[in-house]
């Protein structure tokens, strides 16, 4: 069954962007069935985001001196 297209705002791109990839679900399911191209679009978004999420953190404890697996501990 194909539903006709509604042009729908752009400020559900929003969502995603503040929100991650929950942000880009919920925009998902709730654009999916009107403007079936900016749903995804609003998906990959927030799963883009949450990639540069996970590799911006990952970097960031990286590059901390003091973090170490250790945590000086004699057992």
């Amino acid at each position: 069954m194909s539903h006709p297209e509604k042009p729908r705002s752009n400020v559900w791109f929003l969502l995603p962007i503040f929100f991650g990839a929950i942000g880009g679900i919920i925009a998902f399911f709730i654009l999916r069935r009107d403007d079936q191209s900016k749903a995804k679009n609003c998906l990959y978004l927030g799963i883009a985001f949450m990639i540069f999420g996970i590799i911006l953190n990952i970097l960031i404890v990286s590059s901390i001196p003091g973090l170490d697996s250790g945590f000086n501990v004699n057992i």
